[in-house]
């Protein structure tokens, strides 16, 4: 039988190349994650003990009103504390607008505390100094001497920079770095990841913070830290791993159809091997040892593409990321046997139920055909049952996650009703084939009429040949529309968020007449419109300018616009609202006069007190233009558009709020997550069509006298091709229709199971483009895996053809 295996091996090495793709792609996808995940967890943890090397004990779970206790404390006793806080700022150095929305952290008073590397200048000695991040300010023609202007209103922070520094700590840095001082009046929603604290006072420091706050010996602290970031990277590389078994189990759908028709070619082989004495253990055994020498073959291979391509990625990730961000990974032994395991046993597995079948063969199976293919017999019934069975257990329970708003329902749901699909392929995907097929044949002629009957002649092949692309293609779907109707619900928010994509609000006298013109002429522009009003003062709130919102509908988000102010309203930013809470009654004066108004908070328009054109119309006589909202066109860039926008408000004495960048950034994340999940769900269609090639190949091989005899008959070459990738086409495209009908399914029940749950009348929204172009290239990619065997097809002359065992 060695001699036989070896034979085997040689002769049908071709035809397990497709198998062999999918497990190396599996394999790789496995060992790529590992590398990333490795090189991210070494890049977070690396430094973390930085900041604290000069503590003795750090404080985590308080505020900023609670960390300045602390520092103050500390001055107090003789001893040293340092706050690492951030907050998001918009920043202007040397006059020019650095960034709309910056980090910046602080600075330790003491240097025993003070964690980062100075490279040029000093250290801030006193408030209204400030260091940069050299790395950040590359490019930004920056220099040490500029004069720097953080945040924006009242509580801006105008200062010099003194210094550029380094930051050793990826976890820890920031951009800007201020004064403990600065940096807690400059937001009072100051964000606090922890207080280092060193001296003699820390032994006793925990007796006197409120409850729930939390003091940790430094190293205790430290180890807690690496391990939290250890995690995060570890969940991420889980959710990778959850692609990759997506990827595996369409590699064992393939592989399985490999063997399944290389054995059924093979029947006649296996049953003289019976003839001339070779036992049924026998056989199975050589059959699994082709498996197993497949499977170890392609999982070395794939370990060895993963490494490369791993290595790769990092090294890109790494010349694109700030520095420190991600280190060298070290292969993991562990990593690399459970691929290497994963690979093997996937092959052995899939090919566990096409051996079972061989060792069933006797040798007068050779001389008679085989009607396993049927779903008429007794085990096509059972399975038939079987499948309905639990497609309406499947559809229970989606039921039951509607009802109950149950995300495990909805997965244990969406398996079981997919299995259920899957065990009626044999039924299903023949049927719409042979109606497709009949619809576009009447048109397209004979070729098209073969190829439907050539794709429905062995139902259970075609229903696993089309079962691989089934699960990319509803996966991929589901996700689309799912992330399409979510984000139709996040731009509701968005609008809510931010009505006005950018405003200029003057800081201390009426805007200039011609700045509304000079605004309109910057490109990026859609509309435009200024808002009259006058310098005034609300009660709780302090002096502000206060004016009427006016052609709302051409410039605010939303529908109806969700900036307009009814009367006896004033709408006042949300961080001006300190003490008031919505339906206060508050005074508002301006103009000379005062009214009683009931006060409501929002965002988005920048420092200003907003009322109704008619409110405004009884507070002055005289209103002038106080302030400039802009409404942007499709597509442009948040921050050319604010860079622009910021030069002339420089100008004019004016304040900027660039919503659009906050708008912009929460919707690029939303694109990245939409393009990584189908890019990486991607892999799994590419492994199906991958196996629906290798079917069609293996089907040419197996047809080979039938196609010489259709050529002798008359069947021109051109027809043959023709008649091929009509198969492939029909393959695609019904399994393609088929899987985006499940997926919208699927999409409309997490609709309403999850999102509805977080979103009252969430929509369900289909992206109509996108869905076209999944089933275009899935067509496109059907035909083009029918070449290669259409072509070997068609160049085989009729005498040869017809002389094929």
């Amino acid at each position: 039988m060695r001699t036989v295996l070896r034979a085997s091996l040689r002769t049908h090495t071709r035809r397990y190349v497709s198998a062999a793709v999918a497990v190396v792609i599996g394999v790789s996808f496995i060992v790529v994650t590992s590398l990333l995940s490795d090189a991210t967890r070494a890049g977070l943890v690396a430094g973390v003990e930085v900041p604290y090397r000069g503590a003795d004990v750090v404080v985590t779970d308080v505020d900023a009103d609670e960390a300045g206790r602390i520092v103050d404390r500390a001055e107090s006793s003789g001893d040293s504390a340092a706050v690492l806080g951030w907050t998001p700022q918009r920043v202007r150095i040397g006059g020019r607008l650095f960034e709309e929305r910056a980090d910046v952290g602080g600075v330790a008073d003491d240097p025993g505390l003070r964690w980062q590397v100075l490279r040029s200048g000093r250290f801030p000695a006193r408030p209204g100094e400030v260091v940069a991040d050299v790395n950040a300010v590359k490019g930004h023609d920056v220099a040490v001497g500029d004069p720097v202007e953080i945040g924006s209103g009242r509580g801006a922070v105008e200062g010099t920079l003194v210094g550029l520094v380094d930051t050793p700590s990826a976890s820890a840095g920031a951009q800007l770095y201020l004064t403990w001082a600065d940096l807690r009046g400059l937001d009072s929603d100051l964000w606090i990841d922890s207080v280092a604290y060193a001296g003699s006072g820390s032994s006793s420091l925990a007796g006197t913070l409120p409850a729930g706050a939390t003091v940790q010996d430094r190293d205790a602290f430290v180890e807690d830290r690496q391990a939290d970031l250890t995690n995060e990277v570890n969940v991420l590389a889980i959710l990778l791993l959850v692609f990759a078994a997506i990827a595996l189990f369409v590699s064992v759908l393939v592989i399985a159809n490999t063997f399944s028709i290389l054995f059924a070619q093979r029947a006649r082989d296996f049953a003289l091997l019976r003839c001339v004495g070779a036992t049924r253990r026998q056989v199975l055994r050589s059959v699994r040892v082709e498996a197993l020498a497949l499977g170890v073959a392609s999982a070395v291979l794939g370990l060895v593409v993963g490494t490369g391509l791993g290595y790769a990625l990092v090294a890109l990730a790494k010349s694109a990321l700030p520095s420190g961000s991600m280190a060298l990974p070290t292969p993991s032994l562990r990593w690399y046997a459970g691929a290497l395991v994963t690979g093997v046993l996937v092959t052995v597995v899939a090919a566990w139920l096409p051996t079972r079948r061989v060792v069933r063969v006797s040798p007068l199976t050779a001389l008679r055909p085989d009607d396993a293919t049927s779903v008429r017999t007794g085990a096509g019934r059972l399975r038939v049952l079987l499948g309905l069975v639990v497609v309406a257990l499947g559809a229970g329970l989606l039921a039951l996650s509607i009802s109950a708003s149950n995300a495990v329902a909805m997965i244990l749901g969406g398996v079981a009703s997919f299995s259920g699909v899957l065990l009626l392929g044999p039924v299903i995907v023949p049927a719409l084939i042979r109606a497709t097929g009949g619809l576009v044949g009447r048109v397209a002629g004979a070729p098209v009429r073969l190829a439907t009957e050539n794709a429905v002649r062995n139902p259970r092949r075609t229903a696993a040949t089309t079962a691989s692309l089934l699960v990319g293609v509803t996966l991929t779907t589901a996700v689309l529309v799912g992330l399409a109707s979510s984000r139709s619900a996040v731009d509701e928010d968005l609008d809510h968020d931010y009505p006005v994509d950018v405003t200029l609000t003057a800081s201390r006298a009426p805007l200039a007449a011609d700045l509304l013109d000079r605004v309109r002429a910057v490109p990026g522009v859609s509309s435009a419109t200024e808002l009259d009003g006058a310098e005034g003062s609300v009660s709780g709130a302090g002096r502000l300018p206060v004016v009427a919102p006016t052609d709302a509908e051409r410039i605010v988000r939303g529908a109806p616009p969700m900036v307009t102010p009814q009367a006896g309203e004033v709408w006042l930013p949300w961080e001006l609202m300190d003490d008031l809470a919505d339906g206060d009654l508050v005074s508002v004066r301006a103009g000379g006069h005062t009214e009683q108004l009931r006060v409501r908070g929002g965002a988005g328009w920048g420092e200003a007190a907003l009322v109704a054109p008619s409110t405004l119309a009884s507070l002055t006589s005289a209103p002038q233009p106080w302030a400039v909202w802009v409404r942007a066109a499709d597509g442009t860039d948040a921050d050319d558009l604010g860079g622009d926008l910021d030069a002339i408000a420089q100008s004019a004495d004016a304040d900027v709020v660039n919503s659009l960048r906050e708008r912009s950034w929460v919707t690029l994340q939303l694109d990245i997550l939409t393009g990584t999940v189908v890019a990486l769900l991607g892999i799994a269609v590419v492994i199906a069509l991958v196996g629906i090639g290798n079917t069609l190949g293996l089907s040419v091989l197996e047809r080979g006298r039938e196609n010489a005899l259709l050529r002798a008959l008359g069947l021109t070459r051109r027809q043959l091709r023709a008649t091929l990738a009509a198969e492939a086409l029909l393959l695609s495209v019904v399994a393609t229709v088929l899987g985006t009908a499940i997926g919208v399914t699927f999409a409309w029940v997490a609709v309403q199971a999850l999102v509805q749950r977080a979103v009252d009348a969430a929509p369900m929204v289909l992206p109509w483009g996108q869905l076209s172009v999944v089933v275009l290239v899935a067509g496109v990619a059907g035909l083009l895996s029918a070449l290669l065997p259409a072509r070997r097809a068609a160049r085989t002359a009729p005498a040869a053809g017809l002389s094929l065992d």
